[in-house]
């Protein structure tokens, strides 16, 4: 599933692609992709004659502002990518794919074409006289960004006091911290030296320190590199994220440490397969 940093390089894209882009027609292939109330013919008409402006990240949430030719606001789209969701900005006229979902099209033919092979991405429609987590309930139930000056070791201290789960446990969800899986909470414990197993409670303030420093270095590289594609991840204009080739120990079990040259473990931990390094993360 993309991750912050890749739902990040989607939302640079279309920032940059579609600012303005006019939705002449929308054409919904697959029902399920539609997740708010109404279904795609709500959707459709209440999207349909927009222009599609400034993109905003949350989470794992692609949050784009629907507005009038006068400037005035109609409403957002928000999308989530869930597993294998994509953007594909389409300039010459060429039949949709079978895995495209939902077509939204200009009127000289241009479109920009959802994509999902595994067909579990939703959008939504969130009109002018709501608020994004009133439609979307997933936004309500996020901690903070991790860019934020509210995710710090003060915060985490306090949040994490009484959990006895593992603090890999504790990043995955999106409760504790917005837009973290499985490849950057290996990869920031790795780089902050805790192990994965580890009791959340049982972490010290100098640990959570390290741990947050740690967490906003990490999605930096991945954000200057383009997110990671292990599999089906790519940006708008179809090109692969370059962090995997760097990754410390995601997917690298059975390999030696790049900085001791112990062998990276692999393990099951809350369902999740976990990399990490036994003499590097004590």
């Amino acid at each position: 599933m993309p991750e912050l940093p890749e739902v990040e390089t989607v939302r640079k894209g279309l920032e940059k692609l579609t600012n303005n882009f006019y939705i002449e027609s929308i054409e919904v292939l697959k029902e399920r992709s539609i997740a708010s109330v109404g279904g795609s013919e709500n959707f459709i008409n209440n999207i349909k004659k927009s222009y599609l402006c400034t993109w905003e990240r949350r989470g794992k949430y692609l949050i784009g502002s629907l507005h009038t030719k006068e400037k005035h606001s109609k409403g957002f789209l928000v999308v989530h990518l869930r597993m294998t969701g994509q953007f594909k900005l389409i300039e010459k006229q060429i039949p949709p794919c079978n895995h495209t979902r939902v077509r939204f099209i200009e009127k000289n033919g241009k479109e920009l074409r959802f994509i999902d092979i595994r067909n579990f991405g939703q959008m939504w429609y969130v009109p002018a006289t709501k608020t994004i987590p009133e439609i979307v309930s997933g936004i309500k139930r996020l901690g903070p960004e991790p860019f934020s000056s509210d995710f710090n070791s003060v915060y985490l201290k306090e949040y994490l006091k009484n959990k006895t789960r593992s603090i890999k446990s504790a990043l995955l969800d999106q409760g504790t911290v917005a837009g973290v899986g499985n490849i950057y909470a290996d990869e920031t414990l790795f780089d902050a030296g805790i192990n994965p197993k580890t009791k959340s409670r049982d972490l010290k303030i100098s640990d959570l320190k390290k741990l947050c420093n740690s967490l906003i270095k990490i999605l930096n590289i991945s954000i200057g590199e383009g997110g990671t594609t292990f599999s089906d991840f790519r940006d708008l204009e179809g090109i692969n994220g370059n962090y995997g080739g760097q990754a410390w120990v995601y997917r690298r079990g059975g390999k030696n440490c790049r900085k001791c040259g112990e062998k990276i473990l692999r393990e099951k931990i809350c369902g999740r397969s976990t990399h990490w390094c036994p003499i590097c993360q004590k």
